[in-house]
């Protein structure tokens, strides 16, 4: 595939950024859904919330813009900036971290438990689930908080997901893992006694044993990134690590927050990634 200059590195060197899954639903499907027989065109990634085009669309206006003032949606061939309407919890995907926002919104927002896999008897689920077919949630699983898993996983024993996180299909959260408001993509291993708190993991991940993300800067100040040569403050107090496709750690490796760490990438046994880890 093609692969486009984002802001959005490394996850958008796999995968379009519409196409990355939100709640484990391509971001397009979720624009589709929300924008239904509005007739409207769209910011291809643009995340937009149902409240806001409510809104939008009883508001004579005919374009809806975001605080940066980009156009998220529109009537017509073309957005007017003299005719905009300001977007309140909607916003355009420019980061890795926006993504992670949209998901937050995404499973905060389920109302209704959808359970097609099975739950063993000693689980504990506080907070609604959605659960594909052929999922098992073994003994011990303490679910706190909203949480979104795909099909055919496995999760426990003894593990501890904490909203809102989306688990994608064919992925392992294992013995003493605890996972905290995560974007998980599919057939992703975070196999035990791991940490991985406000982060995004693409597909195909392994988490070796032990391996800890930080996602709290000692002085509570903004999470800063590096994109493109600039210290970006990401406007988050807790952010983990933005992990590509393919990447394997070693046993008890420690991640500073906000890192990023490029598909295919490995770290050893022991390691300590304090900087963006590139291929």
């Amino acid at each position: 595939m093609s692969v486009e200059p984002s802001e959005c590195l490394p996850l958008s060197l796999t995968r379009r950024i519409e196409d990355f899954p939100i709640g484990n639903r391509p971001l397009s499907e979720h624009q589709r859904l929300v924008i239904g027989e509005a007739g409207l065109s769209i910011h291809p990634k643009a995340w937009l919330t149902r409240e806001d085009l409510s809104e939008f669309l009883t508001s004579g206006r005919s374009t809806l813009m975001d605080a940066a003032e980009t156009a998220l949606a529109w009537h017509g061939d073309a957005p007017d900036p003299d005719s905009c309407f300001p977007a309140q919890t909607s916003f355009l995907i420019h980061y890795p971290w926006d993504l992670l926002r949209a998901n937050e919104q995404c499973v905060a927002g389920l109302t209704e438990n959808v359970i097609m896999g099975e739950v063993h008897p000693s689980a504990v689920i506080q907070g609604v689930i959605h659960l594909g077919p052929g999922t098992r949630i073994l003994p011990g699983v303490f679910m706190e908080g909203n949480v979104v898993i795909g099909a055919n996983c496995k999760i426990g024993p003894n593990c501890y997901i904490r909203g809102n996180t989306s688990i994608g299909d064919a992925c392992h959260i294992g013995q003493s893992v605890e996972i905290k408001n995560c974007l998980i993509l599919s057939k992703t291993n975070v196999g035990h006694l791991s940490y991985v708190g406000d982060s995004v993991l693409g597909e195909n991940v392994n988490f070796g044993a032990g391996t800890t993300t930080s996602n709290l800067r000692h002085d509570g100040k903004n999470h800063r990134s590096m994109v493109n040569g600039l210290l970006i403050d990401t406007g988050r107090r807790k952010l983990g690590a933005i992990v590509g496709d393919g990447v394997h750690t070693g046993i008890h490796t420690s991640i500073y927050p906000g890192r990023k760490l490029w598909p295919n990438t490995t770290t050893r046994p022991g390691e300590i990634v304090q900087k963006d880890l590139r291929s």
